[in-house]
């Protein structure tokens, strides 16, 4: 599953970014680790990662922020390291942490973020009307940033990185910290931008919010890109079966194990955390024939588990259970 092939990537002349053996270190700490992805024009590309994962890092080289320690990256047939300039034209950015003056107004900010791009009079002016009506901050246009709630303050952090109508919009986590609706909201803001045409990379933790958004997601952990695909080609990767887990006795486990093999539809057996581990094609069939068996042997189901197969399967299989602070 580590290694991605020639079926993971889109086709060479549709790439707008091209990502090759990519490393970034800080000391020994490898944040990234020889990771290679490509993303086409006009695709939603998603990095799905836990915290600490390199998501960010790997954003931080693709806008020229940070430099890279091997490997290479094109934005646009530019490469970041000898042409961070072209580069950066092409791009916008929305980070993470909100990137917006607070004793400002909305306005005065997208105006300041504008003419740091050189636009400038009428041009920028209608920019700014635009971008407003599109995140539904008109009304608030001459209100201090500092008074907007936090799902403002985001969708006025997407529309700064807009204002120049950049090709490629890079969006960092851009979802942290709002409520609901106010997530709700901007998520249909970015599948709008994606539904036009613009190119765009999104780094999330919210499995929810990659199976949502992205044309294709790339799970990305401890700096190495484990998986690359659509959802359903990451899905059959764990394969189509699903699996059954029974907590039962140490003792009572073989012979469990050896009449499910006997059950219709059962593909294989076996134990995981202390518990059998039943993979068949319909895991809510075999309920009837392990109630009689649990039955027979005088023992009551205790716990059961029933995993389909999802995302979130494939997701906590190859990143793990472990909490990441």
């Amino acid at each position: 599953m580590g290694a991605q092939t020639l079926e993971d990537f889109p086709p060479e002349g549709d790439a707008v970014i091209q990502v090759k053996d990519l490393v970034k270190k800080y000391g020994a700490h490898r944040a990234v680790d020889g990771i290679s992805f490509e993303v086409a024009r006009g695709e939603l590309f998603g990095l799905l990662g836990p915290n600490g994962a390199g998501k960010t890092t790997t954003i931080g080289v693709l806008a020229t922020l940070l430099p890279g320690n091997g490997g290479s990256v094109t934005v646009g047939g530019h490469d970041v390291a000898r042409e961070p300039g072209a580069v950066r034209s092409l791009l916008g950015l929305v980070p993470q942490e909100i990137a917006l003056y607070t004793d400002l107004d909305a306005r005065t900010n997208l105006e300041f973020w504008g003419k740091l791009h050189g636009l400038d009079g009428t041009a920028l002016r209608a920019r700014v009307d635009e971008l407003l009506e599109l995140t539904d901050l008109q009304e608030h246009a001459r209100q201090k940033v500092e008074n907007f709630s936090g799902g403002m303050k985001r969708r006025l952090n997407l529309a700064a990185g807009l204002v120049h109508s950049p090709e490629v919009l890079f969006l960092d986590e851009p979802t942290v910290g709002i409520d609901a609706q106010a997530r709700s909201r901007l998520l249909e803001l970015i599948g709008e931008l994606s539904a036009q045409g613009l190119t765009v990379i999104y780094t999330t933790h919210y499995l929810e919010e990659a199976e949502q958004l992205c044309d294709r997601i790339g799970v990305i952990d401890k700096g190495r890109l484990v998986a690359v695909g659509d959802k359903e080609d990451l899905i059959s990767q764990i394969g189509d079966e699903d699996r059954v887990r029974v907590d039962v006795p140490a003792e009572a486990r073989p012979g469990l194990a050896a009449a499910a093999m006997g059950w219709t539809g059962v593909e294989s057996v076996g134990e995981r955390r202390k518990k059998v581990e039943i993979r068949a094609r319909d895991g809510g069939a075999l309920l009837p024939e392990l109630q009689s068996w649990l039955a027979a042997q005088g023992l009551p189901l205790s716990q059961l588990e029933v995993d389909r197969p999802n995302l979130e399967a494939l997701y906590l299989n190859l990143t793990g259970r472990g909490l990441r602070e």
